[in-house]
């Protein structure tokens, strides 16, 4: 209440997420909120965003999706039921090159994926960072609020999204191996894991958050029979294609061109995207305004009684969530095995 008393415009605040979601399903559409936007602990997502469901609500969600696959699976259960606008905040998807990345694999410009290295790596936890003060750590290293996993939940669902977005491919299997480098934390902070393909091709999806010098190194290499595709999130204005016997290319966003001897036709809404000229970066911001701006055009046609379409190319959806949250708890479970192969759910 407080806080809503801070801001520099008119807002209302509400003593609890009950109150508001109660007071908020007796407005009108239109006098509502559009959505619910969570962006609480781990352990603070399920029953608000259940909650907003019943109410009729559309949800914008952290990830991951929930602390364990039996609430995921009820979230699905529930949006699908209701027919209600459902995404999971996997910001990075939003960024330009992302989609183009997407498109490029997907059509076969690098023939068929063989091998994804797909990774985030960071080194803000490499010491007792939640023995200093710091919010987002002490909750991040918690089980009760985290769920079973530190690193794997906070970004390994990271690289596994990426790598899911613009393959188009599942994990069939995985084995794993969870570490633990910092004394006395209760959760992993290291987290590796080996995948098994749809298309029999293999991964390797990694994340650490104790290696010093890494900020939010966000990349994924993918090796095809044509050739290879290369994208980090910290330079994600561009992407790098090599090609067998021919010079790097390199795209930069709103310097593509289709038809360039690599390129073929590019889909008009990928190229209405860029709102900006190349030159001034987008980054971190833009992307997540195009996966709101994305969700937001959903919202609109669900209120309005007009067809919409969360299939995955714009946004996380809810199952991207589940899948999300089936991963984490595969490779804990392979993890606790000594690395066994289990098969994900």
């Amino acid at each position: 209440m407080k806080e809503a008393e801070k801001w520099p415009y008119p807002i209302q605040g509400y003593p609890s997420y009950d109150e508001m979601i109660k007071d908020q399903a007796r407005k009108p559409i239109g006098e509502r909120i559009d959505y619910a936007l969570i962006v609480t602990p781990n352990n603070v997502h399920f029953d608000p965003a259940m909650k907003c469901l019943k109410a009729g609500i559309p949800v914008f969600c952290e990830k991951p999706l929930t602390v364990t696959l039996q609430q995921a699976d009820r979230l699905v259960k529930e949006v699908r039921e209701r027919k209600i606008p459902f995404g999971v905040a996997h910001t990075y998807l939003g960024h330009w090159t992302s989609r183009l990345s997407r498109h490029i694999v997907r059509s076969g410009l690098i023939g068929d994926v063989r091998w994804v290295d797909s990774y985030y790596l960071q080194g803000w936890l490499a010491g007792r960072t939640e023995d200093m003060g710091v919010m987002q750590a002490e909750w991040r290293v918690d089980p009760k609020r985290a769920g079973a996993s530190c690193c794997g939940g906070d970004i390994g669902t990271h690289a596994f999204m990426q790598m899911r977005y613009v393959t188009g491919l599942e994990v069939t299997k995985l084995q794993a191996n969870l570490a633990t480098f910092v004394e006395g934390r209760a959760l992993d902070d290291h987290f590796t894991v080996y995948c098994m393909l749809s298309n029999g091709g293999r991964a390797l999806i990694r994340a650490s958050q104790i290696s010093i010098g890494h900020k939010n190194d966000l990349g994924i290499e993918i090796n095809g029979t044509k050739g290879t595709l290369v994208w980090r999130q910290e330079e994600p204005e561009c992407l790098t294609i090599h090609l067998p016997g021919q010079p790097d290319r390199v795209y930069w966003r709103g310097e593509v061109k289709a038809n360039d001897g690599f390129l073929k036709s590019l889909p008009k809404e990928l190229m209405a995207e860029p709102t900006i000229p190349s030159g001034h970066p987008e980054a971190f911001h833009d992307a997540f305004a195009r996966l709101h701006r994305c969700f937001e055009e959903d919202v609109r046609a669900y209120n309005e009684g007009k067809p919409w379409n969360d299939d995955g190319s714009r946004y996380a959806n809810v199952e991207d969530g589940r899948i999300g949250i089936a991963f984490v708890t595969q490779a804990v479970a392979s993890s606790k095995r000594g690395g066994a192969w289990v098969p994900m759910k």
